[in-house]
């Protein structure tokens, strides 16, 4: 029987196998070369301890250090031809992309201080801090954590936020109990989000996990994310100065500004989850015999992989699309809510089906789709539930907020 085309293409499958529609054709060719770079340790030294890790609840951060060294942010080649010398925001997205196509845990992980502490310091920072510290959050030789939700506040931490910094003079004096902080037990700085107990509003400061004061210890227990070193930190009467907080951080107002650009970066990583998950089925199915033919050849299984395959270009188009206006500037909170509301249930939706067509085999983790269908039920949550950027859409379209 003659090959066709798409065997030819799954045979050669690389990184863009599941976009159909060239959304990464926009990249550069040396994003393109960088992002193959990645995808390579990916497969070749990630993805051998990923069963393990999960199965042990154990994070690779031995391995990697071999994508630190990648110099994915900070390579000179990325931002060639660009006045404000950054990379462009389809290459940042498809950088979370390609993470997470191999595992959403290694995808968030890296986005915590590329995403997220990358932009607590961009838009908190005043020119000297970004100087002092972007460097090092930029090569990755001092890493960060945002540090916000809490025990008891998680949706409504805009308004419940209890940890508390009080002001003495040039000092700061902070305390609180934050969780579910991603590699917050590992990396250098926390980006910790307090409330001035003299002004009430929301400061945002950049503390060394080392600094006395501060204990950090990793939830245990987890059922989703096994692998990821989600940390809980207790801050009691941590002493930093007024050179540490962040001097454009003043208000919620602010702190929204940075959240606005950061949930874009879920978007992708959800954009991304998503093909893995139709990519591990998709070989699954084709491999895997019953009643004397492969499963990819029954037409209930096709329907569940086109649905599955037409997941994976709507959550990479809307992603494509919220990347194109933030790189002209445009950062609505209402589009990168639905960015992540969107792609949160279509991910949901494919992994579920992932899990479906391979049957009892599904729940092994030599098969992969058990990875994914675990961890994108966790993403489905983060960064904001489906419920809150419902809400902040509806909000849009109403003009009338209902949060309470």
């Amino acid at each position: 029987m003659k090959e066709s085309r798409a065997d030819k293409k799954f045979e050669e499958r690389g990184l863009f196998f599941s976009d159909l529609y060239g959304f990464s054709n926009k990249l550069t060719a040396a994003e393109k070369s960088k992002l193959q770079q990645l995808e390579k340790v990916l497969q070749e030294d990630i993805y051998p301890l990923l069963a393990d890790g999960w199965d042990k609840a154990e994070f690779p951060l031995d391995a990697m250090k071999r994508i630190f060294d990648l110099h994915l942010i900070d390579d000179p080649a990325l931002t060639q031809g660009r006045a404000d010398k950054s990379t462009s925001e389809l290459y940042r997205g498809f950088r979370a992309y390609t993470l997470a196509k191999t595992d959403p845990v290694i995808g968030t992980f890296y986005t915590q201080n590329a995403g997220l502490f990358h932009e607590c310091v961009r838009l908190g920072g005043s020119d000297e801090q970004i100087a002092r510290l972007m460097p090092g959050v930029r090569s990755w030789e001092h890493p960060g954590a945002m540090s916000m939700t809490e025990p008891e506040h998680g949706s409504d931490i805009a308004g419940g936020l209890e940890s508390t910094a009080k002001r003495e003079g040039d000092t700061w004096i902070l305390n609180g109990h934050k969780k579910w902080i991603g590699g917050g037990a590992v990396v250098e700085y926390l980006g910790f989000f307090a409330r001035d107990v003299d002004d009430n509003q929301v400061k945002l400061f950049y503390v060394p996990r080392e600094t006395k004061g501060v204990e950090t210890f990793v939830q245990p227990q987890k059922g989703l994310f096994r692998m990821m070193p989600n940390a809980e930190i207790i801050l009691k009467d941590v002493k930093v100065t007024e050179a540490d907080r962040a001097q454009k951080i003043n208000s919620w107002k602010d702190v929204a500004h940075i959240l606005r650009n950061t949930r874009s970066d879920v978007a992708w990583l959800l954009a991304g989850a998503t093909a893995g998950a139709f990519e591990a089925a998709l070989k699954y199915t084709r491999e895997r015999e019953q009643f004397g033919k492969p499963l990819a050849k029954f037409q209930l299984i096709q329907e569940k992989l086109a649905k599955m395959a037409m997941n994976c270009q709507s959550t990479l188009a809307i992603a494509a699309k919220l990347a194109e206006e933030q790189e002209q500037g445009i950062y609505l909170e209402e589009n990168s809510s639905m960015a992540k509301m969107h792609n949160g249930l279509k991910a949901r939706e494919t992994s579920e089906l992932a899990r479906e067509v391979c049957g009892g085999n599904g729940i092994l983790l030599k098969y992969d789709v058990v990875r994914f269908f675990t961890d994108i039920e966790a993403m489905y949550t983060y960064e904001g539930t489906n419920e809150i950027n419902s809400l902040i859409i509806g909000r849009y379209y109403t003009g009338t907020g209902a949060f309470v």
